[in-house]
């Protein structure tokens, strides 16, 4: 088994630090998500992180259950989607049993906006930031689950500095777990030293990159960080996975190969300068943006501003602007 190392959370529980991201690029039941968690397992992976919205809870849990393996060695994270900030219990409710693996380890916020009643997942069409239920009255609902003992840690998904400072006040339990694009295209250097004061882990979605809306950057095929591998012996992938847990970030990447898991989950250790030319790599000409695809073309995203979001595009926030 692989020997992945892990971090402590806030409330003093244990996360793994390298997981498997179960999006797939489509919505729905996918059979080829069974498939890959069950690969996944057999090469070390006990960290699988899902989301209501992925449609694919269940062939996630059921790759759990067919593995025999214990159910306590693993980490399982699912998301509550944008359509039920008003049906909070609901929803977690309908993951668990979709999951059907006892307990969540991790539930998140999938997004702060919460969408108008009836709206699929995706839609754009989202309540406004001071419109009820706002993700402070969402908040306040997931904190109730902790009774339950049902779920173990909360957290937040794609919150900026701006509405964590809207949020934090208000809690009585401080999310373990902020997970946000980040990579060293989007480094988010300003955002995990605002996370670290308040004790929240960043989890790093797409942190090797994923090309979108026509954006030719791929950190895969980077001649800087390609550099940086040649001289370790290993694969640019590795790269940028070890930066991140190197940085005390978790990462969540995803592949269906096999060979690609195996690679993916074995960290190497880069040394202090290898973690400073990666840290400034966004400081390239063109380099400092987003590459994930949830970004429209009128400057918004499900429905909010990047002032709204508080995603800040001039000066080392999570995102430029797309027309940059």
């Amino acid at each position: 088994m692989a020997s992945v190392p892990s971090f402590t959370l806030n409330n003093g529980r244990r996360i793994p630090s390298v997981g498997l991201g179960c999006w797939m690029g489509s919505f729905g039941d996918n059979e080829e998500v069974y498939e890959m968690c069950k690969k996944a397992i057999s090469v070390g992976y006990r960290h699988f992180d899902t989301a209501a919205g992925y449609g694919n809870e269940k062939q996630v849990g059921r790759a759990i259950r067919d593995s025999g393996v214990p159910r306590s060695e693993f980490y399982v994270v699912t998301k509550l989607p944008n359509s039920h900030h008003h049906l909070v219990k609901e929803a977690f409710d309908q993951s668990l049993k979709d999951l059907d693996c006892e307990y969540i380890d991790l539930y998140l916020m999938h997004w702060p906006q919460a969408l108008l009643r009836g709206e699929p997942f995706w839609s754009h069409n989202a309540l406004q930031p001071n419109d009820h239920p706002t993700f402070v009255d969402c908040w306040k609902d997931m904190e109730k689950l902790l009774e339950t003992d049902k779920v173990k840690s909360l957290g937040v998904s794609n919150f900026s500095i701006k509405n964590l400072g809207i949020l934090l006040p208000h809690c009585t339990v401080v999310p373990t777990v902020n997970q946000i694009e980040c990579h060293p295209c989007l480094p988010e250097h300003e955002l995990k030293a605002y996370c670290d004061t308040q004790k929240i882990l960043l989890t790093a979605w797409s942190p090797l990159g994923k090309p979108g809306n026509g954006q030719e950057i791929s950190l895969l095929t980077d001649l800087v960080v390609r550099g940086i591998a040649d001289k370790h012996g290993a694969d640019v992938s590795q790269v940028l996975l070890s930066w991140g847990v190197q940085r005390q970030t978790i990462v969540i990447p995803k592949t269906v190969n096999e060979v690609r898991m195996k690679i993916n989950i074995s960290l190497i250790n880069l040394d202090n300068k290898d973690i400073e030319t990666l840290d400034q790599l966004h400081k390239q000409p063109g380099m400092h943006r987003a590459l994930s695809d949830v970004h429209m073309p009128n400057g918004k995203v499900f429905g909010w501003t990047y002032e709204q979001l508080g995603w800040n595009m001039t000066t080392g926030g999570i995102v430029v602007s797309p027309s940059d």
